[in-house]
């Protein structure tokens, strides 16, 4: 019987890149790269393995309805989409930044964050940023962006952002400040629940090998411990 190939649903950019080497270690090398290839579908060294390279906020949408039997996205896009359909056995531990509360330089935060403030917040997080500022109290007007979220408190769009902060430098150069710490990411490999249950065989000593070379990073990371 012929069993269907297994895909893995990557986005371009950061999350491939630093997925590869666990891929590798799992015994897996994409056989293109993704910027000299037109294709978006890429075969593997793993017989009946085949990668599809998506938007990465669609990995989750895609491993939920069936488009692909596991993916890789980060923490924020999972539960943006609301990961109805899969399962998460696996934190990759790569791909890692956090998502902050950011204002312009000289706005009373203090003030602002007392509960029973309405403040105006721009972000393409709108289920996290929602959740983070009812837990506090606060009433916000929200303003969902796609892009350029700096902008919004430069032009007066908005008092404050919430959005996704790696170095911190695009922040500084636009006088903005971090002021409350939303959540920590990391990428999470993603699992069909479907697919868990009928290709067991094939997928399980995929993800077994996935979390022993994550097992192992972690260990070289932190020798004697």
């Amino acid at each position: 019987m012929n069993v269907p190939p297994i895909t893995l649903a990557l986005s371009k950019g950061r999350i491939f890149e630093e997925t590869l080497p666990l891929l590798a270690a799992a015994g897996v090398r994409v056989r293109e790269e993704p910027e000299h290839s037109r294709r978006l579908i890429l075969p593997t060294t793993r017989e009946g393995l085949r990668v599809v390279l998506v938007r990465a906020t669609d990995v989750p949408t895609y491993v939920a309805c069936g488009g692909a039997d596991l993916g890789v996205a980060g923490l924020d896009t999972i539960i943006e989409h609301g990961g109805a359909g899969c399962y998460r056995p696996l934190d990759l531990r790569i791909a890692r930044c956090h998502m902050a509360v950011a204002v312009p330089e000289g706005f009373d935060w203090q003030a602002a964050a007392r509960a029973g403030r309405r403040i105006s917040v721009a972000t393409k997080f709108v289920r996290i940023t929602r959740e983070f500022f009812a837990r506090r109290g606060m009433y916000i007007n929200l303003i969902k962006l796609y892009g350029s979220m700096e902008l919004a408190p430069l032009t007066g769009l908005a008092d404050a952002i919430v959005d996704v902060v790696s170095s911190g430098q695009t922040l500084r150069a636009n006088r903005l400040v971090e002021v409350a710490h939303v959540m920590d990411i990391s990428a999470h490999l993603l699992v069909n629940q479907a697919s868990l249950k009928l290709k067991s065989a094939e997928l399980r000593p995929l993800i077994d090998a996935i979390a022993s070379a994550i097992r192992s990073g972690s260990d070289a990371e932190n020798p004697g411990v």
